[in-house]
């Protein structure tokens, strides 16, 4: 049997659970918290496998073995490398309290309409891009990825509250501090988990849920539902398979290009993704900021004109959403498709302009498919009688990253 005890939030580790093993495993500091029986072998967790390897050879001799983690070893821990390797029959888990929990408990807020994300050992841009968008969400944090990296990619409309060493009467903190200050500290090797707040929504209505957010009973909505100048807008039929192909998603960052009214920016942030706009009329940067405030969604919106504008936006987006005609289209196109990793869709209206997107698109290494979209509404007519109203038709365009392309993806 294999012992997976959580602690370092506050619960000792029983003796007789110490007592019996013949190898302990765990970090240097929850294996220094302990008195290891006489003879029982100790391993340093670091690397992964080699602690895994010398597990096997115990298990191999059906020896005991303890495994000393932190919190709650279910929760984004070792638990589930050991049970791909040795298989779940073999584990006797003993949680302490999740770091996530005991951070919010320090707080006091409750936590069960928090996202978790984790960026230990992974990239950092989902963990951030879902602090953009989500009010609360605790973000498990490693080497390279932690409150300075994290605060470096945050804008000041969050407040990061730094958790270190949980569970240690001496050395425990708990700070609240802006993004940029974060970002200039060095926080050393302690910190447990990053809390990132809208301190307006921290506390939000009853879930029935924990986690993440439910995805909008509707969308693809009405243009009535959107501020617009004289029909300005995307369609809801030209929309509904925008947001099919863009495929926004928590942890993605989308752009919306010529975002005009904002419909599409303000659907994928209901969707969870973290979204720019960028806009160049004045009154348009206005409206789309209305409308985001209107369903309750964030969207960071940029006043300019594309492709210039796309040059001060640091980070590439999952997706992009081109909508508009103009004569800088291709170049448009052509700066959005040597920043985004998986999609770029474009609505135009004009027939003319149709080649050029396309072959910007190929150029750049995606896979190219579009329609002609026509539709017809129901309208009515005196008498009680219907009929049929044609909208506009536009050309949606949308290219696809292949793998091969991807390294093409410019810094």
């Amino acid at each position: 049997m294999i012992t997976v005890v959580g602690t370092g939030t506050g619960a000792p580790v029983a003796e007789d659970v110490v007592a019996g093993a013949a190898l302990v495993v765990g970090g240097r500091r929850h294996l220094d918290a302990v008195r290891l029986p006489e003879g029982a072998e100790r391993v340093v967790l670091g690397p992964l496998a080699p602690a895994l390897d010398a597990i096997a050879g115990y298990v191999g001799k059906e020896l005991p073995v303890l495994v000393l983690a932190s919190g709650d070893p279910g929760f984004f821990g070792i638990v589930r490398a050991l049970a791909e390797r040795f298989g779940a029959a073999l584990l006797d888990v003993r949680p302490g309290v999740s770091s996530v929990a005991t951070a919010f408990a320090r707080i006091g807020l409750p936590w069960d309409d928090a996202v978790v994300v984790s960026a230990h050992g992974r990239d950092l841009r989902t963990a951030v891009n879902v602090c953009r968008t989500h009010p609360k969400v605790a973000v498990l944090t490693g080497p390279g990825a932690g409150p300075a990296e994290l605060g470096a990619a945050l804008a000041d409309d969050r407040v990061l509250v730094v958790a270190s060493a949980l569970g240690d009467p001496g050395h425990e903190r708990v700070e609240r501090v802006a993004p940029a200050e974060a970002a200039v500290r060095d926080w050393g090797t302690a910190v447990s988990v990053v809390l990132c707040l809208d301190e307006a929504r921290t506390l939000g209505a009853v879930r029935t849920v924990a986690g993440v957010p439910a995805q909008p009973a509707r969308w693809a909505l009405d243009e009535g539902e959107f501020a617009h100048r004289d029909s300005m807008i995307t369609k809801f039929e030209v929309r509904a398979l925008a947001l099919a192909r863009l495929g926004p998603r928590l942890g993605d960052l989308v752009w919306d290009v010529g975002a005009g009214s904002g419909s599409v920016a303000v659907e994928c942030a209901r969707l969870g993704a973290a979204v720019v706009a960028v806009e160049k009329a004045a009154d348009g940067v206005e409206r789309i900021r209305a409308n985001a405030r209107a369903h309750g969604v964030g969207v960071r919106v940029v006043h300019g004109s594309a492709p210039d504008a796309l040059a001060g936006l640091a980070d590439h987006p999952d997706a992009v959403f081109v909508g508009g005609g103009g004569r800088e289209l291709p170049a448009v196109v052509r700066a959005c498709a040597r920043r985004a990793r998986r999609t770029v869709v474009v609505a135009m209206a004009a027939l003319d302009r149709v080649p050029a997107a396309r072959e910007a698109l190929t150029a750049a290494g995606f896979t190219c498919d579009g329609v002609l979209l026509q539709s017809s509404r129901l309208a009515p007519l005196p008498g009680d009688v219907t009929r049929l109203a044609a909208t506009n038709p536009v050309f949606l365009l949308w290219g696809v990253r292949t793998p091969a392309s991807s390294e093409g993806v410019s810094e």
